[in-house]
């Protein structure tokens, strides 16, 4: 029985009949539309960030194409939280929580109004792992559609995008800008609607999803104020009213072999540390078998191909314009670095899908490298252990000469006191700075530490200073950083035991995050450390801290024991 076929039924059967039909006439339905399949919307439009404020076109488009292909399109909503406008504030608590509630947005409407098939649009950061986990848990044929990337900005003949704004705030109180250059980077660098324009963590995530199957072809990449985004939503809506003929359903999709996929394009393309969170999470909505280890395994056998920001010299425009990631894939497919088998949302494989596509990328443009010469022989995203992190932790190594620090710990409790001292002068060459207590539970909400990094950026010592935390990165930083520290200080791991001064070495050759303290010492300060009070006692933040797993698990909220 189709999906179509099950909604009638449901709906014309039973004492319910009547008024449930009547709710559906109140809207405008007529007798033959309790025929026709309905397929949710989910828009993340909103005018709270740059990034979703260009979604209400699209949404208006895939309204009308599900009409036109035969579908009655149900429109919701989902929140927004622009990681931009909050980093570095109170408000960069509720970025990751509202992952978790877009994802439950997404299920809830799918699920309580029996829909027969979802497409979610959105823009900023969590609107994309949201919308995925939440199309993974309901479960019905879907489809991602990508607001799309951001125009850069321009001052003195230089692109622009957001983390230009961070690391001039360091170059400028560090007397390294003037105030004139700084006020136009400030107010020139977000020159329209679309998603921060490097391969930051929404570009990453668009990309993956291209990768995973679950977006169009070269949807991922493409401008929000450029008409083809427009005509990409309408293909969308065209094709997943096909695939809702077809039941096929995301878990289909969404398998082991295609979450490889994805994080090979990942490494490729020098995505997001926040990707490693974010698969971990979407894998386990998916309930298909992946662990933080897996990510190492994939990034030893990548290489990195794309000259990419936040490290690199290129925007996802730019990316787009050379070929976008289906050419990507296609070196890597070619490499045998690709599951060529993998369904697609499409009804196509990779293998299929990317067979128009040449073997070898543009001689006129320099984003997208040949394999043989790839920028890093391995992928950026290292998965390194130790005493510092016994469950893992994630060091983005792209654009270091040397991933390897060994100095003095200088301690943090909290992201503006790290932050102030940076501003003051108070962080040399050679330090190694603990920014604690911002873990999931701890912060709680594992807020990113982009203000500090791009203040060390553009102080000229984003080479020289290690950054440990056990909160998050921004998908626009680089820089001798390790993040997502795990076990995380609030539950006692023993980045909540480092004293001033200890001596701690980050070494990516090795994978090692080592605090040279004695076990017997180390012993001695776990039993004097105490769980400190919670933050927050009541609301989401609180629920969110009372229930998220570690981060080396996702940090998601319904991983039962």
């Amino acid at each position: 029985m189709s999906a179509a076929n099950r909604r009638s039924r449901n709906i014309t059967e039973g004492v319910a009949r009547a008024p449930n039909r009547s709710m559906y006439y109140a809207m405008g339905y007529q007798e033959a539309d309790f025929g026709k399949p309905m397929i949710g919307v989910a828009n993340g439009h909103s005018t709270i960030t740059p990034c979703n404020s260009g979604l209400q076109p699209l949404a208006d488009a895939a309204v009308a194409a599900l009409k036109a292909a035969g579908a009655n399109a149900q429109l919701f909503g989902t929140p927004t939280i622009s990681d931009g406008m909050a980093m570095g504030t109170e408000g960069m608590k509720y970025s990751l929580v509202s992952r978790e509630v877009i994802s439950d947005c997404v299920e809830t409407c799918v699920g309580g109004q029996w829909m027969d098939g979802v497409m979610v649009i959105g823009g900023c950061d969590k609107n994309m792992p949201g919308g995925m986990m939440g199309m993974l848990r309901a479960n019905v044929p879907a489809i991602y559609v990508y607001g799309g990337t951001i125009l850069p900005g321009r001052y003195k003949g230089e692109d622009l995008n957001i983390v230009s704004v961070f690391e001039a705030v360091g170059q400028f109180s560090a007397g390294r800008m003037s105030e004139e250059d700084f006020c136009q980077i400030e107010r020139r660098a977000i020159p329209g609607p679309g998603s921060c324009g490097g391969m930051y963590t929404a570009n990453t995530m668009s990309s993956s999803f291209e990768a995973l199957g679950m977006s169009l072809p070269y949807s991922s990449t493409m401008a929000n104020v450029e008409g083809e985004k427009i005509e990409n939503t309408r293909e969308s809506a065209r094709v997943l009213v096909e695939a809702v003929k077809a039941d096929l359903k995301p878990r289909d999709i969404v398998t082991r072999e295609a979450i490889e996929n994805a994080v090979a394009v990942i490494m490729a393309t020098g995505g997001s540390t926040n990707a490693v969170l974010h698969f971990l999470a979407i894998a386990h909505a998916a309930e298909v078998e992946w662990t933080i280890d897996d990510f190492e395994r994939i990034r030893k056998r990548t290489p990195v191909l794309c000259d990419l920001k936040p490290s690199g010299r290129f925007l996802a425009i730019d990316l787009h314009r050379a070929g976008g990631i289906p050419q990507v894939m296609k070196l890597l497919l070619d490499a045998g670095l690709l599951h060529g088998h993998c369904m697609t949302i499409t009804g196509q494989t990779v293998a299929e899908s990317l067979a128009g596509v040449p073997s070898a990328p543009r001689a006129d443009q320099q984003v997208i490298r040949p394999i043989a010469d790839a920028m890093y022989a391995d992928g950026h995203l290292a998965i390194l252990r130790g005493n510092l992190a016994t469950e893992g932790c994630v060091a983005k190594i792209t654009g270091l000469k040397n991933p390897v620090i060994t100095g003095p710990a200088r301690v943090f409790d909290d992201e503006q006191s790290a932050l102030a001292a940076i501003m003051a002068g108070k962080i040399v060459a050679g330090d190694v700075m603990i920014l604690r207590y911002l873990g999931p539970k701890g912060g709680p909400g594992m807020p990113e530490m982009l203000a500090p990094t791009g203040a060390l950026i553009g102080q000229g010592l984003g080479e020289s200073v290690g950054l440990i935390t056990d909160g998050r990165f921004s998908g626009g930083t680089w820089g001798m950083v390790v993040g997502h520290v795990a076990p995380e200080a609030y539950e006692g791991g023993a980045i909540a035991l480092v004293h001033e001064g200890d001596s701690i070495t980050i070494d990516a050759h090795r994978l090692v995050l080592e605090l040279h303290v004695p076990d017997v010492e180390l012993a001695r300060r776990r039993a004097a450390w105490k769980q400190p009070a919670p933050r927050y006692t009541r609301g989401v933040l609180a629920k969110f801290a009372r229930h998220s797993s570690s981060a080396s698990f996702g940090a998601v909220l319904d991983k039962f024991e």
